[in-house]
Order: C-alpha cells, then sequence, then structure tokens
C-alpha cells in the first residue's frame, strides 16, 4: 500500500520546507486547536496534529466503508428502538459496569414515563483499520461505531487543502488534484437542520452540549457555522447550565434562559468522568425532553461494546434488519472476532485463550473516547485479575486487527520533526434522522482518517496519540 512519496521521505531538505508550509497551510485553514496550557481561551491556539503527507488507503475498501454506512445508521437506528434486545444485551454488563447501568436507568425511566420525542437524529462515525490477513490482503475491519460525540467532522473537512498544497509545493500537482474534496461538517449540520426544521419550531434553537474544557472548540464551530449559515440559532451550554437553568413545560417542551431547545447535539457525557449528581439530573431532563436529541440515550445504548459483539452472534443481524439480506452481508463482512466474557463457561474458555495468547486481542471495556482498550501483557494481567469475577463481564474481547505500517511524518505542535511507523484508522460519518416510524434522510456524510505511530496501541486526536490525515486512494 505504498503511497508515492518514497522520494520525499529520503530527502531531508524537501521534508524541512514542506513540514514549514503545511504547519502555515494548517494555520490559515483553521486546522486549530486551543492549546493545554489555556483550554478554554481562543486568544492562544496552535494549529490541531496532522500528517506531513496524505495516507495511502486501498480504494476497494474505502468504498466499500461508504457503501455500508446507510446499513449501519439503520441498524443503530433498529437497535435504539428495540427494548427487549437491549435489555437482553446489557443484562450482565449493567450488573458490574455502573456507567452503564446509570445510562441504562434513565433509559427505562423515560420509557416507562412515555417517550415525549417523536423526531429522531443519529450522528454516528462507523471506525476501520485495514487488516492485512494471513496472505496479505487487507481487509475491511470495524473497530467501533461511535453514536454519541463522534468528533472531528469540523477539522477534516479543512485538511485535505492542507495536504494538496503540501503536495504541490513538493512538485506533486498531479498527486495533490486526486485528494477526495471532504466536508462532514457540511453533512452533519444537515442532518441537525432536518431535525431542527421536523421538531417544528422556527423560533428554537440548537444547544451544543459541551465540556468544562473545551480545546476541541473549532472542530464543533465549523459544524455550528454551517447552521448559522442557515439562520439556526445556535447556543453552547454545560451540564451544569441545564441543571441550574434547565426546565419542562406541561408539553414537556425544553426552555434553557427562556429559550425552546430544538435539538441537544452533545459533545460531551460518553464517560464516566463526564457526570456528577447534578450531571446526571441534567441528564435525565434533557432526555425527559421533547426536544430531539443527538443521540438519545437508547442510541448512546447501541453504541456501547457489549451491543457490538451481541451483534457479531450468528442471527442478530437478520433479527434487527429482517427482509435486507445484502445490508446484513455488508454489515458482517466488516466484522472482526468478536468474544462475549460473560460467566460460564464459554466465557472461561475465551478468558483462558486470552491469556495463553495475549498478542492475538485487544480487551475493551465499554467506553468511548480512545485511550481504554487494553493489550498485550497489560490485557493478560487485568484478565489474570478477574477472570472468575462477574467484572470481566464488563469486557469484551476482539480480534487485533493487524495494518501493514507506512512511514510518514507526524506534525505536532513543539515536537522534533523525525519519521515515524505509522497505521492508520478510517472513520466514515453517517447521518440520518427518523421522524415517528419514517426514516426522512439517511447519508454516509463524509470521512475521517487518523494515523498514529505504531508504538501507540491505542487512543485518538483528541487523546493525543494520533492525529488528522487526508486518504491518497491506491
Amino acid at each position: 500500500m505504498a503511497a508515492p512519496w518514497e522520494d520525499v521521505l529520503r530527502n531531508e531538505t524537501a521534508v524541512q520546507e514542506a513540514a514549514r508550509v503545511a504547519v502555515d497551510a494548517a494555520l490559515l485553514a483553521g486546522v486549530l486547536m486551543r492549546t493545554e496550557g489555556e483550554p478554554n481561551a481562543s486568544d492562544v491556539v496552535n494549529y490541531a496534529p496532522f500528517t506531513l503527507l496524505p495516507s495511502a488507503v486501498p480504494s476497494a475498501l474505502f468504498e466499500e466503508a461508504y457503501a455500508v454506512q446507510q446499513d449501519f445508521n439503520l441498524l443503530v437506528d433498529a437497535i435504539s428502538q428495540n427494548k427487549e434486545f437491549l435489555e437482553r444485551t446489557l443484562a450482565s454488563t449493567i450488573k458490574v459496569d455502573d456507567f452503564t447501568a446509570r445510562l441504562f436507568r434513565i433509559y427505562m425511566q423515560v420509557l416507562e414515563e412515555g417517550l415525549a420525542q417523536s423526531v429522531f437524529l443519529g450522528i454516528n462515525r462507523s471506525d476501520y483499520m485495514f487488516d492485512c490477513g494471513v496472505d496479505g490482503t487487507p481487509a475491511l475491519k470495524q473497530i467501533e461505531i461511535n453514536t454519541i460525540a463522534a468528533s472531528f467532522g469540523g477539522l477534516t473537512s479543512r485538511t485535505a487543502a492542507v495536504h494538496g498544497q503540501v503536495l504541490k509545493v513538493l512538485g506533486k500537482s498531479k498527486e495533490a488534484s486526486r485528494l477526495l474534496p471532504n466536508n462532514p461538517s457540511k453533512g452533519l449540520a444537515l442532518g441537525i437542520a432536518k431535525a431542527w426544521e421536523l421538531y417544528g419550531s422556527p423560533s428554537a434553537v440548537v444547544m451544543f452540549l459541551v465540556e468544562e474544557v473545551q480545546r476541541n472548540i473549532f472542530d464543533q464551530r465549523c459544524v455550528e457555522n454551517e447552521l448559522w449559515n442557515r439562520n439556526i440559532r445556535v447556543i453552547r451550554r454545560r451540564f451544569r447550565d441545564v441543571f441550574e437553568k434547565g426546565s419542562l413545560d406541561d408539553a414537556r417542551r425544553l426552555y434553557m434562559d427562556s429559550q425552546e431547545v430544538a435539538v441537544v447535539y452533545y459533545r460531551e457525557g460518553y464517560v464516566p468522568k463526564n457526570y456528577d449528581q447534578q450531571n446526571w439530573e441534567a441528564r435525565l431532563l434533557l432526555e425527559r425532553s421533547r426536544a430531539v436529541k443527538c443521540p438519545d440515550i437508547a442510541t448512546q445504548l447501541a453504541g456501547t461494546k457489549k451491543v457490538q459483539q451481541e451483534l457479531s452472534q450468528p442471527g442478530t443481524l437478520e433479527k434487527l434488519l429482517p427482509g435486507r439480506a445484502e445490508a446484513v452481508a455488508r454489515i458482517r463482512a466488516t466484522f472482526a472476532g468478536l468474544y462475549s466474557l460473560d460467566m460460564g463457561e464459554e466465557g472461561d474458555k475465551i478468558a483462558a485463550m486470552a491469556i495463553t495468547d495475549p498478542d492475538r486481542f485487544v480487551l475493551k471495556p465499554q467506553r468511548e473516547g480512545g485511550g481504554n482498550n487494553l493489550y498485550g501483557e497489560e490485557l493478560r494481567q487485568v484478565l489474570e485479575r478477574i477472570r472468575d469475577s462477574p467484572e470481566r463481564t464488563s469486557y469484551i474481547l476482539m480480534d487485533k486487527i493487524k495494518p501493514q505500517p507506512a512511514m510518514n511524518y507526524l506534525l505536532r505542535a513543539h515536537s522534533p520533526l523525525q519519521v515515524s511507523e505509522c497505521i492508520s484508522e478510517l472513520g466514515i460519518f453517517g447521518v440520518y434522522v427518523r421522524q415517528g416510524k419514517e426514516m426522512v434522510m439517511n447519508e454516509a456524510a463524509g470521512h475521517l482518517l487518523r494515523t498514529k505511530a505504531t508504538e501507540h496501541a491505542d487512543g485518538g486526536v483528541a487523546a493525543g496519540v494520533a492525529v488528522l490525515d487526508t486518504p491518497y486512494l491506491v
């Protein structure tokens, strides 16, 4: 999967010059993050980390990832509407994983009260690696699907232009012209705008629910500005603001500072540290409301690792997507081996297999946000500690995907320029809107390529490990 830049990688002078151009191009294009020192101030910013050169991606696998995204949108939506499936699948997990259990309790409470929400908006991102099997032929294998706060749709909309400029400076204008246009921020905004329109109150606002620490604000602003361009008002609030100032009227319409809220777009709320008791109460208030939540709590539960593992069981996809044999086949082709660690003989066997050969597997807890998975010796130690305890059911086991590494330069502020052996992960953004039982929109909305040095087992851009990239199709 070599890209045509082997000559560049060997030319230190060209690399130094290209890196200077790349950094200025990133700053000009708005590929920006706030700094660690001043995470809530926009008067000190730097470029978001990115690769010097675009990375090679097999065009057939790239097309396969796009082709299956609408199927995954339908699948996530079907899971979110299937109470019996979620109850059964998460039964063992919620006994040992307090975070998933609390989400589940809110889910049940809202269902018992009766859903006020009639329009549903899903923004997800399905992430893949290119697994080089025994014969070395790359195959598309899903890492996970993110159903809440899937990030970098904004910044990746601007990264291709930076890589195009770098290639031109390196005398590769023909290659630069082959980089694909990519604008997920527009696609995400179209979904939010559709949900806002179907909510049916022209004076209502879209609320971005954001974290206390907002280093990645420019990524969100890309989507926000697309909404302002459609004359849709956007407000940014934290859980604590909802707790202090949020309210519901008799019709369960949501109000913030006396403004009616049509859509709540979560960019927070996906890990335990996002919640204290007040924040849990704020989450319940939001979920009880008529506002379109992106995601609603059922859709967040649909993105758990335990659900991912259950989907790989024979017959499960067929039950969730009846009469859609082709969609089922496309989805199933992307699955790596996934294994349950539920208590019992089968789970004992799987745990023993992983302890014996830990480098074959990844141990995944029910968490989003990167940096949570366990590998190798650490995986073995954790499994040995919990192998006879119900705690093991809070994890799933997955075959470790083995992509073909390639050389590239990872540009990070205040870091030396050095070549690294890298692997990439491709994400496809999906957007869907359902009103009642009718699917009103179902789209693939763009892509995100992230690349990291092979010495890092886990972690995304926000976690400080991976960097933004652009696919160069080969």
